[in-house]
């Protein structure tokens, strides 16, 4: 690097290199303290390099590497359920244009009738103008007027051979079409001769309609939105009244703040900016509604949102054609056939640019906050709509409003109650503890698997899948849950057992779900509030509520559930489950479609034999924990590879599915364990006999005690049909 004496021609107003060299300034040396030493010295004003020198340029191919590739088909043709629904707004759109005009065809024939006269005057005396030449009469008359016989004679001798030419092609085009119709009306089908006078009709109706009322009105009115340009951005950011921004348009910034061209992206436009040095795209997020102001549209249509995976001056700008609102929401994609599984992603709702919103259960917990009337309920709904899909999965549903908006999930729920009054918060109350206890089992159980079989030490949908086990889905729901945390003899209690829960259950399989309409200190405390994975935070008045659902510094990160207005009912902001924080409006499912939903789910569980507790109508007194259905186990440890089983095969296989309920059994002796199980299945009439089995320790066979499985589903099916009866 060459460094030039600036003793003489130093200007420190001069700015950096244009070609990124190195700036220079003068930097004099300290006097030295040595008396000896001379300071006179001729580097005094020695210069300093202030920045480094230019890195040297890329080569083609790590330029070329570093270059992001776009998507080679539009995100929706990938996705199945994205071209399902395109497919099907394709197909609503034309089947109501076809039937907005098909209803409206009388209609039109008339219209067109009426006109017809009208046209046919327009036809003829546009054909009389046509072949009188009536264009050239102004030239005529001017060459009359300035008295100029040369001109006129010409202009003359012109018009009558055009005259001769026009009325030739008309009276041959009269002729013929003349001999059509009349071969067509005395030789031709009778259908073609009024066919050939219906299109006449309507030709002449057409030909004579205004041109500010035309016959065929359209089917679909297209909204009038304003195209959104470089300039509107540009306005609309200079009007927020951030400095940083002011001071970069004065100076020129504007045109180098788009880093791609704005393009359409779903229902509306997208813009991507980088916004002026010291300016973030929170900033422009917490002034969202003076944006929508200077882009002079709804504030439900105005998305910034920043791009964390670049830096934080990058903001994508989603302005919608229409308010989020207002657009039309589509049908939960289960809402009529289909089965879910909480190890896979399920429906919950949809974002700003419709696009559907899938959410993983599994291994999460999650807290539902939202002021009264604004959809709390009906998004946790949703949820439990898509576990009561899984056969597998067993369900705990507690509604401490009282007003039975959950109820359809009751008829799946092993638990279930309603209302805000000390007996249901009591039953609340000891599921927690059975829950909480069952913690202990299944981590033992994880504990003693091979590691080959858990690897992880968490439950997988293999395990999940062997009922034997006892590591099936779980999944608690309180709704209100401010009602038992405040409340003065169990708030402390549940507390602690849903904080044990949400700490050590989703790698047990156990998820607890949470939707509170008070979330502060008091109602919500903040060991629940600070372990939850997934927070869904709908409209909330505060700063203190919204930082309670979404998280601390949500409110200060520009996460402002409190701009949502009064019309944004189900709309609010998912954070925890994609990288990035997600503006979703949940699918509504009304109370009828619920309860059809749920008599689906109802059907499969039977059929998988899973339905037990509450919603087989068996007792769940809280000083035993939820009782089991003794004929479903026993079915549910017998394959159908194995006919016929012995007694206390069948005893440790019940002990190994449901420790705190049979486990007593299997620490009895071989003879009592027979004796145990033939006492206990005597009341439902399955009979006990002698059976072939091999002992699996030793290898050989011999006649014991035992059951057949035909026995016990003849007796699960006799049992059920006195219900029915009853």
């Amino acid at each position: 690097m060459e460094y030039t004496d600036t003793k003489d021609h130093f200007d420190p107003h001069d700015g950096p290199d244009v070609d990124g060299g190195a700036e220079v300034i003068p930097f004099r040396k300290p006097a030295s303290p040595d008396p000896d030493v001379d300071t006179a010295a001729p580097d005094v004003d020695a210069p300093v390099p202030v920045d480094p020198p230019a890195p040297a340029r890329p080569s083609w191919r790590e330029s070329v590497r570093g270059e992001k590739r776009r998507p080679i088909l539009p995100p929706w043709l990938l996705s199945r359920d994205a071209l399902r629904e395109q497919v099907r707004w394709v197909v609503d759109h034309y089947t109501h244009v076809l039937a907005f005009h098909a209803v409206r065809t009388p209609v039109y024939a008339a219209t067109l009738a009426i006109r017809s006269p009208q046209g046919a005057a327009r036809l003829v005396g546009g054909a009389f103008r046509w072949a009188s030449d009536a264009d050239g009469r102004p030239v005529r008359a001017d060459a009359v007027r300035r008295a100029d016989a040369a001109e006129y004679l010409k202009l003359a001798k012109h018009r009558d051979g055009r005259i001769r030419l026009r009325v030739t092609i008309l009276a041959t085009a009269t002729l013929a079409v003349g001999i059509l119709l009349t071969a067509l009306i005395l030789a031709g089908p009778r259908w073609g001769a009024v066919l050939a006078f219906a299109g006449i009709v309507a030709g002449l109706g057409f030909f004579g309609a205004p041109e500010d009322r035309p016959v065929v009105g359209p089917a679909v009115v297209k909204p009038q939105v304003q195209k959104l340009t470089s300039h509107i951005v540009l306005r609309a950011l200079g009007a927020l009244g951030i400095a940083g921004i002011n001071q970069a348009v004065a100076k020129g910034w504007g045109p180098r703040a788009f880093v791609a061209p704005i393009t359409r992206d779903g229902p509306g436009w997208r813009a991507d900016v980088d916004l002026p040095f010291g300016v973030t795209a929170v900033d422009i997020m917490e002034r969202r509604d003076r944006l929508a102001s200077g882009l002079r549209r709804p504030m439900g249509c105005v998305w910034p949102e920043p791009v964390h995976h670049e830096h934080t001056g990058r903001l994508v700008l989603w302005v919608g054609d229409q308010d989020m609102n207002q657009a039309r929401q589509p049908a939960w994609p289960l809402a009529k056939s289909g089965t879910t599984s909480v190890f896979k992603p399920i429906p919950y709702g949809t974002d700003q640019r419709g696009r559907n919103v899938s959410l993983t259960l599994m291994f999460a917990n999650m807290l539902i906050g939202a002021m009264p009337r604004f959809g709390k309920t009906f998004a946790l709904r949703v949820v439990l709509l898509a576990v009561a899909l899984d056969p597998t999965a067993e369900m705990h549903t507690w509604e401490l409003k009282g007003t039975g908006d959950l109820e359809a999930p009751g008829l799946v729920s092993h638990t279930y109650g309603s209302g805000p009054d000390d007996d249901t918060l009591s039953g609340c109350m000891d599921m927690l503890r059975y829950v909480y206890k069952n913690l202990e089992h299944r981590a033992k159980v994880i504990r003693g698997l091979p590691k080959d079989v858990c690897p992880e030490n968490k439950v997988t949908p293999e395990l999940a899948a062997r009922k034997s086990l006892g590591l099936h889905p779980l999944v608690v729901s309180i709704d209100e849950c401010q009602e038992l945390f405040s409340h003065p003899k169990f708030g402390a209690e549940a507390a602690e057992k849903c904080i044990g829960i949400i700490k050590r259950g989703p790698a047990l399989g156990v998820m607890l779900l949470l939707a509170t309409q008070r979330p502060d200190k008091d109602s919500l405390p903040t060991g629940v509030s600070a372990n939850v994975g997934i927070r869904f935070c709908l409209r909330v008045m505060g700063q203190t509520e919204n930082d309670m659902v979404l998280g601390t510094s949500s409110y200060k990160n520009g996460l402002r559930a409190t701009t949502f207005t009064a019309n944004d009912r189900g709309i609010g902001y998912l954070v925890g489950h994609a990288t990035d924080p997600q503006i979703i409006r949940t699918y509504y499912v009304d109370a009828p479609t619920a309860d059809r939903i749920c008599e689906r789910a109802r059907a499969a569980r039977e059929a998988a034999g899973t339905l037990a507790g509450y919603a087989a109508g068996e007792s769940t007194e809280a000083d035993r924990g939820p009782s089991y259905d003794l004929l479903a186990d026993t079915l549910a440890v017998i394959p159908a590879s194995e006919p016929k089983v012995w007694n206390e095969v069948v005893v440790d296989r019940l002990a190994e599915l449901r420790p705190d309920a049979y486990g007593t059994w299997a620490t009895l002796d071989v003879k009592a364990k027979s004796a145990q199980l033939t006492t206990a299945l005597k009341p439902y009439g399955v009979p006990v006999g002698q059976v072939w089995g091999t002992d699996e320790t030793t290898g050989k066979g011999a006649n014991r005690r035992g059951i057949t499985r035909d026995d016990v589903t003849a007796a699960i099916t006799k049992r059920d049909g006195n219900r029915a009866a009853d």
